[in-house]
């Protein structure tokens, strides 16, 4: 058989804990097209089905688990941390986290079919205090339906990836530069998306300092603090004058809002 495919063979059971890791600590490399093809290799190579998903789970719970440590320790703050190496900055905004204050530790079950929520759900539970016993069983269960789904969809159609495979062993070193581009290509809209995310942050961005100025101005801004009610329990520290409100009740009563002073918005 080709090299490449003896290549994968041999090493397929590291190379998919290690794909796995990076990917669930934060790094842009997807790990779903490592898990389909070491399915596919799983019905025509010595490639246990067993162990291919026991290192994917493994490697899961490692990553996982540190960010649930990072999150009981730096609480909500652990945020900033993952805005600053992911090249998903999206993965840090409301959504995600109401999505885990609603639906609580079963919501792991599906977190990592939710872009962004696989990597901010764990870090949420450690800030909110859940026990680790019970986040292991529901992270470890949803690491095995992720990583079941990839290796079953490798194996039902592992005939026509057996044949992209030797295709790509045929041209030999053209395909390691093929995927190494679509890998580039990948993380420069990643980081376009990025760049633009926080250049929008940049611009309707106000600091601690310049909000207390406005204070002692007497130009009474308006505070609307927003965040969820996962961020108020980890951080119940208020702004003096600050009104509670939810996000998704501000289209509906921002006409009541003053239009002559400044309105800040508190957020997650």
């Amino acid at each position: 058989m080709h090299d490449l495919i003896l290549y994968v063979t041999k090493y397929g059971l590291p190379l998919v804990f290690g794909i796995v890791l990076a990917e669930q600590i934060g790094l842009p490399i997807p790990a779903m097209p490592v898990l389909i093809v070491a399915g596919a290799l799983t019905m025509d190579k010595d490639l246990p089905a067993v162990q291919v998903l026991s290192v994917a789970v493994l490697a899961s719970l490692i990553a996982d688990a540190a960010w649930f440590a990072l999150g009981r320790r730096y609480g909500f703050r652990v945020l900033k941390t993952i805005c600053r190496v992911s090249l998903s900055p999206d993965s840090c905004v409301r959504q995600t986290t109401s999505i885990f204050e609603r639906y609580g530790l079963p919501s792991l079950v599906v977190a990592k079919f939710v872009p962004g929520f696989s990597t901010v759900a764990p870090p949420l539970a450690g800030a909110i205090g859940a026990r680790l016993p019970a986040f292991l069983l529901f992270d470890g269960a949803g690491a095995l339906v992720w990583a079941g789904a990839g290796v079953g969809v490798g194996a039902i159609f592992h005939k026509a990836i057996d044949r992209g495979l030797q295709f790509l062993a045929g041209i030999g070193t053209w395909a390691l530069v093929f995927l190494g581009a679509g890998l580039l290509l990948f993380i420069l809209v990643k980081w376009y998306q990025r760049h633009r995310f926080f250049r929008m942050l940049r611009m309707a961005r106000i600091s601690p300092e310049d909000l207390h100025q406005l204070m002692d101005e007497g130009k009474d801004p308006i505070v609307l603090d927003v965040r969820t009610p996962g961020a108020l329990l980890a951080d119940p520290r208020r702004i003096p004058g600050a009104r509670k409100l939810q996000f998704g009740e501000i289209p509906e009563k921002i006409g009541d809002l003053p239009i002559d002073r400044e309105i800040i918005l508190y957020c997650t």
